[in-house]
């Protein structure tokens, strides 16, 4: 099965009230760790790389190693770019086989933001690539994206259902209290928003800054709209402090074999429990 537009399986998510997983990937092993994962539970997936990712490693790389997932599996799976904001990458990833990009002008202002992301939509549409969009400011740090909390802004409903109305984006990204990085205390996410938002928009909502919040937390935002949550902070920590204990206990250690298969299998069991989280198990079939 080759891979899919990621559109479909989150209006399904959102329709059912569960979310798709949507994992950040730096390297060939912590991909081929969330596939495992995937397979293991037969849920549909969403392989995500940063732009910082795509820089380093190459987008073609990238769509040929998920490309090879998808055909190996037969599972849906949806290759995405998060929070971009160069245009030209954006076109550049889709033509190499990205099947979803998101445009993140949500540092200018409503009109300005609208523009661009119309701009995306007209290229993306063409070739079948879902579009992501951010209104307000998710806080914290994404590559090279830094948002003081002190500037995070809170998606306005209204806005929300107007951007989506002019701009025709198929999901959006509503900033609601959540963080990227992990949490130093209590995530202060506004519920009522999330409701508010969801009532004016079909579309399905995307839950950034995933990594660290409660459980119960999930579950609530995932029932009121949330149809993508984004994991990345927890699955590269869970995948280097495996490395760093196998270097701990042997520090003479050269073989990449020897720490890159703990690490993989440590990344497979929190991409596990995340799926779980989402309510995305078993759900593969309702997608293909």
């Amino acid at each position: 099965m080759p891979l899919i537009s990621s559109t479909h399986m989150l209006q399904i998510a959102r329709k059912n009230k569960y979310a798709i997983g949507a994992f950040n990937v730096h390297t060939l092993e912590m991909l081929q760790a969330v596939i495992e994962a995937a397979v293991e539970t037969q849920s549909p997936l969403i392989i995500q790389s940063t732009v910082g990712t795509v820089k380093h490693l190459g987008p073609d790389y990238l769509a040929a190693a998920a490309t090879v997932a998808a055909n190996r599996t037969g599972l849906p799976i949806a290759l995405h770019l998060d929070h971009c904001t160069d245009f030209q990458l954006i076109v550049q990833c889709i033509r190499a086989g990205y099947t979803s990009v998101m445009i993140d002008a949500s540092m200018y202002p409503f009109e300005e933001n609208v523009e661009r992301t119309r701009k995306v939509m007209e290229v993306a549409l063409a070739a079948g690539v879902n579009v992501e969009a951010e209104l307000g400011k998710v806080g914290g740090v994404e590559d090279d994206i830094v948002v003081d909390e002190r500037d995070a802004l809170l998606a306005d409903p209204e806005e929300c259902s107007q951007f989506i109305e002019r701009t025709g984006v198929l999901t959006l990204a509503p900033a609601i209290g959540t963080a990227h990085g992990i949490y130093k205390g209590e995530p202060n996410i506004d519920f009522a928003r999330i409701a508010q938002i969801a009532d004016r928009v079909a579309a399905p909502l995307v839950l950034h800054g995933g990594s660290g919040i409660p459980a119960e937390q999930v579950r609530r935002a995932v029932a009121l709209g949330m149809a993508k949550m984004n994991i990345a902070t927890e699955l590269r920590i869970a995948f280097t402090d495996a490395i760093k204990q196998v270097f701990t206990a042997n520090p003479e250690e050269n073989d990449p074999r020897k720490y890159m298969v703990p690490a993989k299998e440590a990344a497979k069991r929190l991409a596990i429990e995340k799926m779980q989280l989402c309510g995305c198990v078993g759900k593969a079939g309702e997608v293909r």
